[in-house]
Protein backbone atom coordinates (compact mmCIF):
# COMPACT_ATOMS: atom_id res chain seq x y z
CA UNK A 1 0.00 0.00 0.00
CA UNK A 2 1.27 3.31 -0.82
CA UNK A 3 1.10 6.07 1.77
CA UNK A 4 2.36 9.59 0.73
CA UNK A 5 3.11 11.51 3.63
CA UNK A 6 2.81 15.46 3.48
CA UNK A 7 5.27 17.31 6.19
CA UNK A 8 4.31 20.85 8.46
CA UNK A 9 4.83 24.27 6.77
CA UNK A 10 8.35 24.46 5.93
CA UNK A 11 9.17 21.17 7.30
CA UNK A 12 10.41 17.94 5.30
CA UNK A 13 10.52 14.39 5.74
CA UNK A 14 12.75 14.70 9.10
CA UNK A 15 9.46 15.39 10.82
CA UNK A 16 8.40 11.52 10.13
CA UNK A 17 12.15 10.22 11.11
CA UNK A 18 11.13 8.32 14.26
CA UNK A 19 7.95 6.45 12.17
CA UNK A 20 8.04 2.92 12.03
CA UNK A 21 5.64 1.65 10.35
CA UNK A 22 4.16 -1.76 9.18
CA UNK A 23 6.69 -3.54 5.90
CA UNK A 24 2.95 -3.57 3.96
CA UNK A 25 3.48 0.57 3.91
CA UNK A 26 5.73 1.69 1.22
CA UNK A 27 6.41 5.11 2.40
CA UNK A 28 6.57 8.54 -0.85
CA UNK A 29 7.16 11.13 0.63
CA UNK A 30 5.45 14.72 -1.00
CA UNK A 31 8.17 17.60 -1.64
CA UNK A 32 6.74 21.14 -1.94
CA UNK A 33 6.68 22.81 -4.95
CA UNK A 34 6.73 26.67 -5.28
CA UNK A 35 3.58 28.57 -4.95
CA UNK A 36 2.09 30.82 -7.77
CA UNK A 37 1.57 34.11 -6.96
CA UNK A 38 -1.78 34.47 -4.36
CA UNK A 39 -2.45 30.68 -5.34
CA UNK A 40 -4.76 29.26 -2.80
CA UNK A 41 -4.04 26.13 -0.78
CA UNK A 42 -7.14 24.60 -2.51
CA UNK A 43 -5.46 25.25 -6.22
CA UNK A 44 -1.65 24.67 -4.81
CA UNK A 45 -3.05 21.17 -3.39
CA UNK A 46 -4.46 20.37 -6.31
CA UNK A 47 -0.90 21.01 -8.41
CA UNK A 48 0.97 18.61 -5.27
CA UNK A 49 -1.62 15.82 -6.55
CA UNK A 50 -0.51 15.09 -9.27
CA UNK A 51 2.68 13.37 -8.66
CA UNK A 52 0.38 10.93 -7.05
CA UNK A 53 -0.43 7.76 -8.72
CA UNK A 54 -4.58 6.87 -8.27
CA UNK A 55 -4.43 3.46 -10.60
CA UNK A 56 -3.57 1.57 -7.03
CA UNK A 57 -4.51 2.15 -3.59
CA UNK A 58 -2.96 4.59 -1.61
CA UNK A 59 -3.53 6.78 1.66
CA UNK A 60 -2.36 10.21 2.37
CA UNK A 61 -0.75 11.08 5.85
CA UNK A 62 0.28 15.08 6.44
CA UNK A 63 1.23 16.61 9.48
CA UNK A 64 -0.19 20.19 10.56
CA UNK A 65 0.16 22.45 7.31
CA UNK A 66 0.37 19.15 5.27
CA UNK A 67 -3.03 18.15 7.04
CA UNK A 68 -4.66 20.78 5.75
CA UNK A 69 -3.10 19.91 2.11
CA UNK A 70 -4.20 16.29 2.62
CA UNK A 71 -7.60 17.73 2.98
CA UNK A 72 -7.93 19.10 0.42
CA UNK A 73 -6.36 16.34 -1.85
CA UNK A 74 -8.33 13.64 -0.29
CA UNK A 75 -11.73 15.85 -1.51
CA UNK A 76 -10.41 15.69 -5.02
CA UNK A 77 -9.08 11.88 -4.89
CA UNK A 78 -10.09 8.77 -3.04
CA UNK A 79 -7.66 7.73 -0.91
CA UNK A 80 -8.53 4.48 1.55
CA UNK A 81 -7.46 6.55 4.47
CA UNK A 82 -6.74 10.02 4.88
CA UNK A 83 -4.98 10.58 8.05
CA UNK A 84 -4.11 14.08 9.38
CA UNK A 85 -2.23 14.85 12.59
CA UNK A 86 -1.88 18.01 14.63
CA UNK A 87 -3.79 19.96 12.03
CA UNK A 88 -7.20 20.53 11.08
CA UNK A 89 -10.30 19.23 8.91
CA UNK A 90 -12.63 22.68 8.32
CA UNK A 91 -11.76 25.99 8.25
CA UNK A 92 -14.12 26.74 10.99
CA UNK A 93 -11.59 24.93 12.97
CA UNK A 94 -8.57 27.11 13.03
CA UNK A 95 -8.24 29.17 16.19
CA UNK A 96 -10.36 32.27 16.53
CA UNK A 97 -7.22 34.24 15.81
CA UNK A 98 -5.72 33.04 13.04
CA UNK A 99 -9.26 33.43 11.61
CA UNK A 100 -9.43 37.19 12.42
CA UNK A 101 -5.94 37.31 11.17
CA UNK A 102 -6.98 36.64 7.64
CA UNK A 103 -10.40 37.85 7.84
CA UNK A 104 -8.26 41.99 8.19
CA UNK A 105 -5.27 40.53 6.25
CA UNK A 106 -3.11 41.25 9.08
CA UNK A 107 -0.10 39.19 7.54
CA UNK A 108 0.00 41.70 4.73
CA UNK A 109 1.91 43.98 7.10
CA UNK A 110 4.71 41.54 7.97
CA UNK A 111 7.67 41.52 6.23
CA UNK A 112 8.35 37.89 4.87
CA UNK A 113 12.04 37.08 6.95
CA UNK A 114 10.72 39.05 9.88
CA UNK A 115 7.93 35.61 10.03
CA UNK A 116 11.40 33.65 10.44
CA UNK A 117 12.84 36.04 13.21
CA UNK A 118 10.60 35.23 16.11
CA UNK A 119 12.40 34.24 19.73
CA UNK A 120 13.92 31.14 19.56
CA UNK A 121 12.04 30.10 23.19
CA UNK A 122 8.88 31.52 21.84
CA UNK A 123 8.89 28.89 18.85
CA UNK A 124 10.12 26.16 21.52
CA UNK A 125 7.39 27.24 23.69
CA UNK A 126 4.67 27.14 21.46
CA UNK A 127 6.07 23.47 19.46
CA UNK A 128 6.13 21.80 22.60
CA UNK A 129 10.15 20.43 21.88
CA UNK A 130 11.96 18.75 24.95
CA UNK A 131 15.23 17.28 24.79
CA UNK A 132 18.32 18.70 22.45
CA UNK A 133 17.34 16.72 19.55
CA UNK A 134 13.87 18.22 19.49
CA UNK A 135 15.10 21.67 19.74
CA UNK A 136 18.05 20.91 17.22
CA UNK A 137 15.54 19.79 14.16
CA UNK A 138 13.37 22.30 15.35
CA UNK A 139 15.88 24.81 14.80
CA UNK A 140 17.16 23.30 11.69
CA UNK A 141 13.02 23.34 10.26
CA UNK A 142 13.19 26.89 10.82
CA UNK A 143 16.38 27.56 9.19
CA UNK A 144 15.51 25.94 5.67
CA UNK A 145 12.41 27.16 5.31
CA UNK A 146 12.31 29.57 2.45
CA UNK A 147 10.71 33.03 3.97
CA UNK A 148 8.56 33.75 1.28
CA UNK A 149 6.85 29.68 1.27
CA UNK A 150 6.84 30.43 5.00
CA UNK A 151 4.61 34.04 4.16
CA UNK A 152 2.55 32.22 1.16
CA UNK A 153 1.56 29.27 3.54
CA UNK A 154 0.76 31.16 6.18
CA UNK A 155 -1.52 33.42 4.39
CA UNK A 156 -3.33 30.15 2.33
CA UNK A 157 -4.19 29.01 6.04
CA UNK A 158 -5.75 32.38 7.17
CA UNK A 159 -7.65 32.78 3.72
CA UNK A 160 -8.74 28.69 3.67
CA UNK A 161 -12.27 28.12 3.33
CA UNK A 162 -13.45 24.44 3.73
CA UNK A 163 -16.58 22.84 4.78
CA UNK A 164 -16.30 19.77 3.61
CA UNK A 165 -15.22 16.42 5.54
CA UNK A 166 -14.02 14.28 3.35
CA UNK A 167 -14.49 10.29 3.45
CA UNK A 168 -12.47 8.17 5.50
CA UNK A 169 -10.18 10.58 7.35
CA UNK A 170 -9.02 10.58 10.71
CA UNK A 171 -7.53 12.81 12.70
CA UNK A 172 -5.32 12.45 15.63
CA UNK A 173 -4.52 15.37 17.77
CA UNK A 174 -2.59 16.51 20.98
CA UNK A 175 -4.03 17.56 24.28
CA UNK A 176 -0.87 20.11 24.39
CA UNK A 177 -0.77 21.46 20.85
CA UNK A 178 -0.72 25.55 21.69
CA UNK A 179 -0.65 26.46 17.69
CA UNK A 180 -3.65 24.02 16.40
CA UNK A 181 -5.93 24.32 19.38
CA UNK A 182 -10.01 24.36 19.16
CA UNK A 183 -12.70 23.50 21.36
CA UNK A 184 -15.02 22.81 18.33
CA UNK A 185 -12.75 19.68 16.90
CA UNK A 186 -13.59 16.61 17.49
CA UNK A 187 -10.32 14.54 16.84
CA UNK A 188 -10.81 10.82 16.20
CA UNK A 189 -7.56 10.08 18.21
CA UNK A 190 -6.45 12.45 21.24
CA UNK A 191 -2.59 11.69 22.59
CA UNK A 192 -2.36 12.43 26.36
CA UNK A 193 -0.02 15.77 26.52
CA UNK A 194 1.03 15.92 22.55
CA UNK A 195 2.43 18.56 21.34
CA UNK A 196 2.51 20.22 17.91
CA UNK A 197 5.78 18.14 17.32
CA UNK A 198 4.10 14.77 18.64
CA UNK A 199 4.33 13.14 15.21
CA UNK A 200 8.13 13.12 16.34
CA UNK A 201 7.98 12.77 20.22
CA UNK A 202 5.24 9.88 20.32
CA UNK A 203 6.38 8.39 17.32
CA UNK A 204 5.55 4.89 18.87
CA UNK A 205 2.07 5.57 19.16
CA UNK A 206 1.01 7.05 16.20
CA UNK A 207 2.91 4.61 14.11
CA UNK A 208 0.33 2.31 15.70
CA UNK A 209 -2.49 4.28 14.66
CA UNK A 210 -0.89 4.76 10.86
CA UNK A 211 -0.58 1.24 10.57
CA UNK A 212 -3.97 0.25 12.11
CA UNK A 213 -5.87 2.80 10.18
CA UNK A 214 -3.95 2.01 6.63
CA UNK A 215 -4.05 -1.68 6.74
CA UNK A 216 -8.00 -2.28 7.94
CA UNK A 217 -9.07 0.49 5.38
Amino acid sequence: MNAYFISGLGADQQIFSKLKLSEKINIIHIEWINPNQNETLEVYAERLSRIIDTSKPFALVGVSFGGMIAVEIAKLLKPVATIIISSTILSSHLPALYRFAGKFRLLNLIPAKLLKASNKLTQHYYFGTKSSSEKILLNRIIKDTDPHFLKWAIGSILSWKNKVKPEKIFHIHGTKDKILYSKKAMPDFLIENGTHFMVYQNAKKISGLIDQLILNN
